[in-house]
């Protein structure tokens, strides 16, 4: 069987960028912005803070973990409201390495990891609208566990880094969204896959993209009437069942091409019977047509390649 949420991590590829651990004394404040396709966790270790993420106020706690997969806005601050005066651009670099918010000579009153991974995947903008805009889990040691390990691992110059690396952001992806049954999300995949009847037609998409599935097809699959299986999908997914369906043929489409998939094999695997019903869908929904999209990934790949090549 198919793992949905398991696809689309696999297709977005995460690579690990950036990490640190940032501390916070007295009061404070700090602003930033998620500016593509990057994702930002943090886990708070110690103390408490508050989050405004896209204008909706978060306080976070020991034990929490936020992960943001898509471009937003976010304020960071004391658990106290900072004055004008206390906001600052960026934390201040210790000599220790830690990044401190605040008072650079008081005890730290909050210590949280952050860290930033960058989606690699040349279709993470569609993927992205897949899943929540924000995830919020409380008390979950397993997470903890995993991002101290992702931690630990970019700063080390071990045998096969960036291969660990790749796999325990992936599993760290995958463990943060499938926790999140239970926590504060915003509408998408999660919210469907937590619906056990949803969940049922969703795996039906991921496990047979090819099939000529229809709303009525697919409510009977989740045991719903069809307007009822159409508003619960459409409000829990954020998007109607015919433009999930088309978002996930899309995304696999796009992959394939990207490995060199001849055009009709592609188009039979994503659900159209001919290649050109299936270039005629491509390129509304890409803006360009499939053979065209195919050489210019290829074109940019081998360039990127080439340029890492000669600067090394």
């Amino acid at each position: 069987m198919i793992d949905p949420l398991a696809s689309v991590v696999a297709l977005l590829q995460p690579k690990m960028t950036f990490s640190k651990i940032v501390t916070g004394a007295g009061r404070w404040g700090v602003r930033g912005e998620l500016i593509g396709t990057r994702l930002c966790c943090c886990v708070v270790l110690e103390g408490k803070l508050r989050y405004t993420i896209n204008e909706a106020e978060l306080i976070v706690e020991a034990g929490d973990f936020v992960l943001i997969p898509s471009m937003s806005t976010f304020l960071a601050t004391s658990f106290d409201a900072p004055a004008e005066d206390e906001w600052q651009s960026e934390p201040a670099l210790l000599e220790n390495g830690e990044h401190r918010n605040g008072s650079i000579s008081a005890d730290a009153d909050v210590r949280t990891l952050v860290g930033f991974c960058r989606l690699t995947s040349p279709d993470s903008a569609l993927l992205l609208t897949l899943l929540p805009k924000l995830v919020h889990i409380r008390g979950d040691v397993r997470l903890s566990a995993l991002v101290q390990l992702v931690i630990d691992e970019s700063r080390a110059q071990r045998p096969a880094r960036e291969e660990v690396l790749a796999r325990l952001l992936e599993v760290l992806l995958i463990e943060a969204l499938r926790s999140s049954n239970n926590a504060v999300t915003s509408p998408g995949l999660l919210r469907g896959l937590a619906d056990i009847r949803l969940a049922n037609a969703i795996r039906c998409i991921h496990e047979n993209p090819q099939a000529s599935w229809t709303v009525a097809l697919l409510a009977k699959a989740s045991a719903l009437s069809r307007s009822a299986f159409f508003e619960r999908f459409s409000k829990a997914v954020g998007v109607t069942p015919m433009d999930y369906l088309l978002s996930w043929r899309m995304a696999m489409a796009r992959n394939l091409l990207e490995r060199n998939e001849a055009i009709t094999e592609v188009a039979a695997r994503v659900g159209y019977s001919s290649s050109s019903t299936f270039t005629v869908a491509f390129t509304r929904h890409t803006g360009m047509p499939p053979g065209q999209y195919a050489k210019s990934w290829h074109t940019v790949d081998n360039s990127s390649d080439a340029n890492v090549f000669a600067s090394a």
